[in-house]
């Protein structure tokens, strides 16, 4: 198996070397210490993808003789196919060269940026935005980790939508915030449930966070359900926190609505960025935006607990911050075409070899982001106890490695990723097929036919 692999940049070392044992002597000697690391940070870190992952490249063995196929994660980046384009390149070469981007920047982001990202935004929104509305982040995770620090007090507790993605279980552990789950409806095409936001909030609450495009379903809501969406939210008090990193990552027929849209309805915070439409997640640029034309998340101090957590966090770097203007006015439609064609024929491809695999259904087709979400029907198949048992099986049998949807709040689903070359998904599913039938159950028929053949061999024998 050779030592390059395409999830090289995820991997971790064990940091597992040779040490002496500690003596009797030296661990007597550990009460001097007033130091000790903490734990603030341990519930957050098992609601992490990451760990899911590596437990599962672990499991994959150089004796199967196959490479691993990582398909848990994604990062389109890695591959040549999904390589940015030129004007993006072309952007931050300039600053570089031309020396803009060296200097530290304001903790809110520099003005020319926050200007780019409202202009860039105010193209699909009634209630115009302005660069004091916008707060450039070092990528979409930072501005989870800013709201999320800006909201949370003593008893506070925010809806998350099951399925989801995992960092704000993360961060709303990290910060406090109690989390409670609100149903994403597999047979409404991903709708959210909205009579169960109603049930579970409380005069606690302090805001749901909605996803669209949706990760990691795939689904992108219509106009419609997202304004009953925000009218539920208003009739709670709470605010929507719209995450919309996938915009420019669509590949069906429902067009892209904003959720700033409704903002006259509800204030609603919105979380994007270029990591993903862009396909350039290690540039770590994003965005907070603040769709309020009532003032509200002034008068309530949400924008001067913002402001106050940027300034005590690292800010994204600058070089990249100057080079933003140029990259969202030269956005290349083409790109973008380009880029989501090949997700759609991955789409495509993998949708049409599962129909051969009985015990994995995709439900639903995706029409945006980079993953495709399929039901495992552990019935048909024998010795499998639950999708992490599926996953580990499979990683350890045939070096390929897919996300248990338990990681997600989905029990007994799978994720695979379809951000990746069109050759990796034709050998994978054919895996997945391999494993799948070693491990489907057998029928009545064929159970009946190997016994005659052991009494057949038996009769032989004698």
């Amino acid at each position: 198996m050779s030592e390059e692999q395409p999830h090289a940049n995820l991997a971790v070392p064990a940091f597992k070397t040779e040490k002496d044992p500690i003596t009797q002597t030296q661990n007597s000697q550990s009460s001097v210490w007033r130091f000790g690391g903490s734990d603030k940070a341990a519930k957050a870190s098992t609601v992490t993808l990451r760990g899911v992952i590596y437990m599962l490249f672990d499991n994959c063995s150089k004796d199967v003789n196959k490479t691993i196929l990582p398909l848990g994660h994604g990062d389109p980046s890695v591959y040549p196919c999904f390589r940015t384009c030129i004007e993006a390149e072309d952007a931050v070469v300039d600053v570089l060269r031309s020396g803009k981007g060296n200097s530290y920047g304001p903790g809110a982001g520099i003005p020319p940026a926050r200007r780019a990202v409202a202009d860039y935004m105010n193209r699909d929104l009634p209630h115009k935005l302005t660069p004091e509305d916008i707060f450039l982040t070092a990528g979409c995770n930072q501005g989870i980790e800013i709201v999320f620090e800006s909201l949370a007090r003593p008893n506070a507790n925010i809806l998350l939508p099951r399925p989801g993605f995992p960092h704000y279980d993360a961060r709303a552990a990290y910060s406090g915030l109690e989390v409670r789950k609100f149903d994403l409806l597999p047979e409404k095409e991903w709708e959210i449930d909205l009579e169960g936001i109603e049930a579970i909030a409380d005069e606690n609450t302090v805001a749901m966070v909605v996803i669209n495009p949706n990760n990691p379903c795939g689904n992108v809501y219509s106009h419609d359900h997202l304004k009953k969406v925000a009218e539920t939210a208003r009739k709670l008090g709470i605010m929507v926190i719209s995450d919309e990193v996938y915009d420019q990552t669509i590949f069906g027929d429902n067009p892209f609505v904003p959720m700033g849209k409704f903002a006259s309805i509800v204030p609603v915070l919105t979380l994007a960025g270029i990591s993903k439409g862009w396909v350039v997640p290690g540039w770590k640029i994003g965005w907070i935006a603040l769709n309020d034309p009532e003032g509200i998340f002034e008068t309530t101090k949400v924008v001067q607990s913002i402001k106050q957590n940027l300034d005590v966090t690292p800010d994204p770097a600058t070089i990249i911050q100057a080079a933003l203007p140029a990259i969202l006015e030269k956005a290349d439609k083409n790109f973008f075409a380009k880029k989501n064609k090949i997700l759609k024929h991955n789409v495509d491809l993998v949708c049409d070899r599962l129909k051969d695999i009985p015990c994995v259904v995709c439900p639903k087709k995706p029409e945006s982001c980079t993953y495709l979400l399929t039901k495992l029907e552990l019935s048909l198949m024998d010795n499998i106890k639950d999708d992490i048992d599926f996953c580990v099986k499979l990683a350890r049998e045939e070096n390929l490695v897919f996300l248990p949807g338990d990681a997600l709040g989905l029990k007994n689903w799978m994720r695979i990723t379809i951000g990746v070359e069109a050759h990796m998904l034709e050998d994978a599913l054919e895996r997945l097929k391999g494993f799948c039938t070693r491990h489907a159950k057998k029928t009545e028929t064929e159970t009946d036919s190997l016994q005659a053949l052991k009494l057949s061999d038996n009769n032989l024998e004698m």
